[in-house]
């Protein structure tokens, strides 16, 4: 199927922002796709009905065009050099342009937040209006087509927002200093809950109108979800004891999600988004491992919680934000089993602004990074997830049941039934996925779990009792719409090779292996991974790096034109997926997030330091791409430079590809409120502002074509 050209004169009237037009049953989405759900089908050709009265949902499975790797596909931009400027920069010919920055009002009745008086942020009329303004550190994001004639002009665009920097907010920030930290939080209590506020997702209705993008601040679907919304937890671990609190006796109700990193769609059109860096949040692990070496009726419970906290331990004393001396849900010791209800991918339904986000306990616990979908041969639905850690591990999880296009009440419960699987890689370049299912040796009582909600819970020693690869920081992961391939991202590991002992509460061999074939991995790799017979629920898998990430022209590396298992390769060394020719690469270091256009080129957005690649001058983070067949492939390309002290991250395109949606993420980082690195995208000394961007080529063509 061709995806229609749109042209950007074409003006169309817009509808009226809460204007819904849904199928008789009810679903925000399209249905209307094949009804046999055969996997290639999905990928090579399934399309839209063109007369559907609904609201369209474009799904990241449905058929992209199909042309031969070396026409179309090909990235035709003027590669940019990296940049250590405190500004966005993009190739000639295109534009870009600030959507949404902390701080904007999505509602019409609230006025943006006043960057000259951030101290308002300390109020609880400050935290009241930050719940409904846009977050702060933005990261994911989701574009939701809204049906029109053009679902690439109009949409609800779902953004992360994943942590918040108080050094770049609040001045006086103590910063690392536990006592006076303790005494800036005590002194301003409703700072925390502002704070809370700016954490979570954002959901916003943009419209773009006269080649420019617009938020829709009237829209009925606009919402924020914060660390305060109330969610429900489902599936297997839900109302086990382990998630019960004193607030919640049932177990199936939680305050809020935070730290929220990438995510995904599902073909049902709701967005996926995946809680990380979760246990940042939680403080005084001491005194709940204090409490539980004292005699008492609840210590052989409280030794339990302790130990459940090792793989996934909250910090001992004070946490980095101090919320735990004025929310004591985030105070361990009070309410050991708290930080159990996060580390969870979260559900949200985007075109159901009142819907109950939900927490879906069956695709584990751990530190999502992402949560990207694949469709099997006979409809069953894969996610796959990495564990954002040094030496974690990367998930599957198959659904029980099979996807129905028709039936979207159905969908909804998809993921709370089915299958969770670790990955175990191979040297000789195979590999399985190994099923985390209670009751299969070594996963009973004799080694501590009596469910499969225990199992689930504490999913990283599952993983690690069942032999799991340990990985150099799975990120994310994404299918290309068209060889069905899987890229990982794995940003870095600068422990990789060294001698260790433990780790995150395990013992740990350090060492490098096929799948992390450098120490110390300061510059990280992506794999490319195949499922045997391209079927996602297969349990075996072929892999190969695809790319050792940078600078393939650094004199005291080796540029790599070949890699096999034998191959020894250098902490420096670089490898572009065959590719020859170094001085036509660009350098990149730690990929981070990554995105397909709908010919198969991988995006790539890092996040890390960028010294290593040894350049003359210092870069910033940015935005690559790169083919991964035909004769360009490895051939990785910048697209995009950030501007200082930030994070890129977020790429998501339009339909039509002729929008690129990115994120700026802490821009200003290493700075503080009043020594500022950057004064993004104000300017003229004003703080910095983690932002949606939007890119779009001047001649409103194809991005990257």
């Amino acid at each position: 199927m061709k995806i229609r050209s749109n042209k950007c004169k074409e003006k169309t009237a817009p509808l009226a922002s809460n204007e819904v037009r849904l199928t008789a049953a009810g679903d925000p989405f399209t249905s209307i796709l094949a009804r046999r759900l055969k996997r290639r089908t999905l990928l090579k050709g399934v399309g839209l009905a063109a007369a559907s009265p609904m609201l369209t949902w474009a799904s990241p499975l449905l058929a992209l065009e199909q042309v031969p790797a070396d026409s179309e596909s090909a990235l035709r931009f003027e590669t940019i050099t990296g940049s250590g400027a405190d500004r966005v920069t993009v190739p000639k010919g295109y534009q870009a342009q600030v959507l949404l920055s902390w701080g904007k009002a999505l509602f019409p009745e609230v006025p943006d937040l006043d960057l000259q008086h951030l101290e308002t942020l300390l109020t609880p009329k400050g935290a009241d209006l930050q719940a409904k303004r846009f977050g702060y550190n933005c990261d994911f994001n989701g574009f939701f087509p809204l049906f029109q004639q053009n679902s690439s002009r109009r949409g609800l665009l779902a953004t992360n927002h994943e942590f918040t920097s108080e050094e770049l907010i609040f001045s006086g920030w103590p910063g690392n200093d536990n006592p006076e930290r303790a005494n800036f939080v005590r002194k301003f209590p409703a700072m925390v809950a502002a704070m809370k506020a700016a954490h979570g997702v954002s959901i916003a209705e943009v419209i773009k109108r006269d080649g420019q993008w617009h938020l829709a601040q009237n829209s009925s679907f606009n919402r924020r979800i914060t660390g305060e919304t109330p969610m429900e937890l489902t599936g297997p671990a839900a109302g086990h004891d382990l998630l019960q609190t004193a607030a919640d006796p049932s177990g199936k109700k939680v305050l809020g999600t935070l730290n929220n990193c990438a995510g995904g769609k599902t073909p049902w059109g709701t967005l996926l988004t995946c809680e990380e860096n979760f246990d940042q949040y939680f403080g005084n692990l001491e005194g709940l491992e204090s409490l539980a070496t004292e005699e008492s009726p609840n210590q052989a419970k409280l030794k339990k919680y302790a130990a459940l906290h090792g793989r996934l331990s909250p910090p001992r004393e004070l946490s980095p934000r101090g919320w735990e001396l004025v929310d004591k849900r985030f105070d361990i010791a009070e309410n050991p089993t708290e930080a159990l209800r996060f580390g969870w991918v979260v559900e949200i339904d985007p075109y159901h602004p009142k819907s109950t986000p939900k927490k879906r306990t069956a695709l584990g616990r751990f530190k999502h990074e992402g949560a990207n979908m694949m469709v099997g041969p006979e409809g069953q639905v894969t996610v796959y997830s990495g564990d954002d850690t040094q030496f974690e591990y990367i998930y599957k999880f198959v659904s029980a049941e099979a996807y129905d296009p028709n039936n979207r009440a159905h969908n909804l419960t998809l993921l709370d039934k089915g299958t969770l699987y670790v990955a175990r890689f191979k040297e000789n370049g195979s590999g399985e996925w190994l099923p985390l299912v209670f009751g299969r040796n070594p996963l009973n009582k004799d080694h501590g779990f009596a469910s499969q909600a225990e199992v689930l819970i504490n999913t990283r020693r599952a993983a690690d009792l069942l032999g799991a690869t340990p990985m150099d920081r799975p990120e994310d992961i994404e299918v290309s719409p068209v060889n069905s391939k899987i890229y990982v991202a794995l940003t870095n590991n600068i422990l990789r090779g060294l001698e260790l002992e433990t780790l995150n509460g395990r013992q740990i061999v350090g060492a490098v292996d096929g799948a992390n074939p450098r120490g110390p991995n300061k510059m990280g790799h992506i794999l490319e991974m195949a499922e045997d017979s391209d079927d996602p629920t297969a349990l075996t898998f072929s892999w190969e790096v695809f790319i050792l990430c940078g600078n393939p022209a650094d004199p005291a590396a080796k540029f790599l034109t070949s890699l096999t298992a034998s191959s020894v390769v250098g902490p420096q060394d670089t490898y572009f997926g065959g590719y020859a020719s170094a001085a036509k690469i660009s350098p990149l270091a730690s990929p981070d997030n990554l995105a397909f256009d709908q010919v198969g080129n991988l995006w790539i957005a890092t996040d890390g330091e960028t010294h290593g690649l040894n350049l003359a001058e210092p870069i910033n983070n940015g935005l690559y791409a790169v083919p991964t067949a035909g004769k360009e492939r490895g051939r990785v390309r910048q697209f995009l430079s950030g501007p200082k002290g930030c994070e890129v991250c977020g790429p998501e395109f339009t339909p039509d590809n002729r929008t690129l949606f990115v994120n700026i993420q802490h821009p200003g980082e290493g700075g503080t409120l009043s020594q500022r690195l950057s004064d993004w995208p104000e300017g003229h000394g004003q703080p910095p502002r983690p932002s949606v961007i939007v890119v779009t080529k001047t001649d409103g063509g194809k991005i990257g074509g």
